[in-house]
């Protein structure tokens, strides 16, 4: 079965159409959504019919669980928290498709979280101490995470424990070891390169790709800044920070 992984969408429409431009060419049996659809961005509710459409599976994460009411703002950040508010005050009915997700799912060989093991809303997977955390508190041989916007891979072959970023184009040997995935963010990567990322897996094969999708970043900022939301929001997405 091949498999494209998403996460991190955070609102970008323009984003999340280019990504599946994409996986549509590559004609993946299923598409995996490991949560943070709205918030940051200005097109939460086409975000949410667009990701209804397209995920045949979907999880939930903090600015989703803050964009529907279930979380206090108090966790976030000044910018992240007017965001959130926003996205309350613009998601309308779009708010149905969030209800019912967790933030964890577990497969026969794959374990996804939007966090980590450790916390599934809120635990980040950012250094290897992390990743090795997370191989402790699971069991399958495949996780996948998302939260953190950073493409990144973490193995566990033996006691032996590797961890780095993926960039764009690295492809992965899933048969010998453990290995922990972050297919990186649709919608606002933070690890240097401004375009969006996703992942590509052949679990029958068993073999992942990190793939990175240009699109029309300034489309994006121009609706940020007339939705009124924080500038930041904005100018980091030409930064991919």
């Amino acid at each position: 079965m091949r498999v494209a992984v998403i996460s991190d969408v955070h609102s970008n429409l323009h984003a999340l159409e280019a990504v599946r431009r994409d996986i549509e060419r590559e004609h993946p049996d299923e598409v995996w959504n490991l949560g943070d659809s709205v918030g940051y961005g200005p097109r939460p509710s086409e975000c949410c019919e667009e990701l209804g459409r397209l995920a045949s599976l979907s999880l939930v994460g903090n600015h989703d669980l803050a964009a529907i009411g279930r979380i206090s703002l108090d966790g976030f950040s000044p910018v992240a928290a007017a965001a959130a508010a926003w996205t309350r005050e613009h998601l309308g009915s779009s708010s149905a498709y969030l209800e019912n997700l967790q933030p964890t799912a577990k497969l026969t060989g794959c374990e996804l979280y939007h966090g980590s093991p450790r916390e599934p809303v809120w635990a980040y997977v950012l250094r290897a101490v992390n990743a090795a955390d997370a191989f402790s508190l699971s069991s399958e041989p495949l996780v996948l995470v998302g939260h953190s916007h950073y493409a990144l891979a973490a193995s566990l072959v033996g006691e032996e424990l590797g961890f780095g970023l993926a960039p764009g184009g690295t492809t992965i040997d899933l048969s010998t070891g453990r290995w922990l995935l972050n297919p990186g963010s649709v919608g606002q990567p933070r690890d240097g390169d401004s375009r969006s990322a996703y992942l590509l897996l052949d679990l029958d094969a068993g073999s992942a790709e990190f793939r990175r999708v240009a699109y029309e970043i300034e489309r994006t900022q121009v609706e940020i800044r007339e939705a009124g939301l924080p500038e930041q929001l904005a100018s980091r997405l030409s930064r991919g920070f």
